[in-house]
């Protein structure tokens, strides 16, 4: 991101701009690291989903009440995509989760929440500098909660190619949301970049011939059904 932003000429943000951007950079860098501490803690089947889903109802809630209510066809697919979240990230192993779980899920699913309303406020600045600038700040946040709390492990060459293509993935995502956050409503972009569990579902069954169960079908259909009704909300 830093180099396509050197590289376009984008002007550099205001200091308004950077401010929220290395905030959403704080929230998103904590977030993602207590949300993987909550998956080491087990019932992956809860824990997943409840972040997934306060982190987009949260900032979904804020939306609707600062732009005002998208309509009832959005809402419904507001609904729809919350279901299609919980069922699609649930697992089927029937496990209870602990409360110590499920309360760092919550954590989490706040801090992304932070994130996403954090990046909002930081503007119509590049893309390219915005999404830098918090990744960059996220980064100093999550290594060092990983040497504070002493979780490095070796790794193998090939965990660092998987890990580089997987921020290439993630940084790429983040800048499309930002751009999608300054393009429309706050609540449409957050609802239907939280439903890229379907995506993974869909590459797992392609590349790793895993099964659907019925309620991850279920959850797709969700999920489809749910697009295009939150994208009526660009409708004139």
């Amino acid at each position: 991101m830093l180099l396509l932003a050197l590289r376009s000429n984008a002007l550099f943000p205001s200091a308004h701009a950077v401010t929220w951007a290395a905030i959403a950079g704080l929230f998103g860098g904590f977030a993602l690291a207590i949300f993987y501490r909550a998956l080491s803690q087990g019932s992956m089947g809860l824990t997943a989903p409840v972040a997934a889903v306060l982190g987009a109802a949260i900032p979904t809630i804020v939306s609707i009440a600062t732009e005002g209510m998208p309509g009832p066809i959005p809402l419904t697919g507001f609904v729809l995509a919350g279901i299609g979240i919980w069922l699609i990230s649930r697992t089927e192993e029937g496990v209870v989760a602990k409360p110590a779980a499920i309360g760092v899920a919550v954590i989490s699913g706040i801090g992304f929440a932070g994130y996403y309303l954090s990046i909002r406020q930081a503007g119509e600045g590049s893309i390219f500098w915005l999404a830098a600038i918090s990744r960059c700040v996220s980064f100093f946040v999550t290594g060092g909660i990983v040497l504070a709390a002493r979780q490095y492990r070796p790794i193998e060459r090939s965990g660092v190619a998987w890990g580089i293509a997987a921020g290439l993935l993630d940084i790429s995502g983040s800048a499309m949301f930002i751009r999608a956050t300054q393009m429309g409503r706050l609540d449409s972009s957050v609802v239907i970049s939280s439903l890229y569990p379907a995506i993974t579902v869909l590459l797992a069954r392609v590349f790793l011939k895993e099964h659907f169960t019925p309620w991850r079908l279920a959850g797709l259909a969700a999920a489809l059904a749910a697009v295009p009704m939150i994208a009526f909300v660009a409708a004139p």
